[in-house]
């Protein structure tokens, strides 16, 4: 395996789980970065997941990676900024947090592998960037579901 081949296992990954989250949420791909021999892909939920629905976008992820043969190597159970940890049997690691403003982050490193380019993901987001964006901003998509109960001032969407 090279390093495209790990940033494509790492995108398959990210869709998987993103696509078994019901109501779906809209999400943009953050930074890819490589290493030596490694390579991380990131996803950001622009979707805002209220503090009431937080743990049941948890549940669903912690269900699903666990369904497919993840191990969970850490769980934080911090109220404002929890975070699922897990290891697939290949050695990517995997993770999800929560942010500021409860913006959902998913990260995955690959392990070491043979060094080579990596192009961009072919995964099309579900949220719009603008493309002279030099950061991701907060979560400004509202959800019936998953931002119930969250503070309006938030643009509605998905």
């Amino acid at each position: 395996m090279d390093m495209q081949d790990a940033a494509e296992r790492a995108d398959e990954m990210l869709d998987s789980v993103l696509d078994e989250v019901e109501p779906s949420v809209l999400w943009v791909h953050g930074p890819t970065t490589a290493g030596n021999c490694t390579v991380t892909r990131r996803r950001t939920v622009m979707t805002v997941v209220s503090a009431q629905r937080r743990g049941s976008f948890l549940g669903v992820v912690d269900r699903f990676w666990r369904k497919s043969g993840y191990r969970v190597t850490s769980i934080n159970s911090h109220v404002d900024a929890p975070a699922i940890y897990v290891e697939t049997q290949d050695g990517f690691q995997v993770s999800l947090t929560v942010a500021d403003k409860g913006q959902v982050h998913f990260t995955v490193d690959s392990p070491c592998v043979r060094r080579s380019e990596v192009i961009d993901s072919t995964s099309p987001a579900t949220a719009f960037l603008d493309p002279e964006a030099r950061l991701i901003p907060r979560p400004n998509i509202r959800s019936d579901f998953w931002s119930a109960g969250a503070p309006e001032g938030a643009a509605r969407g998905a």
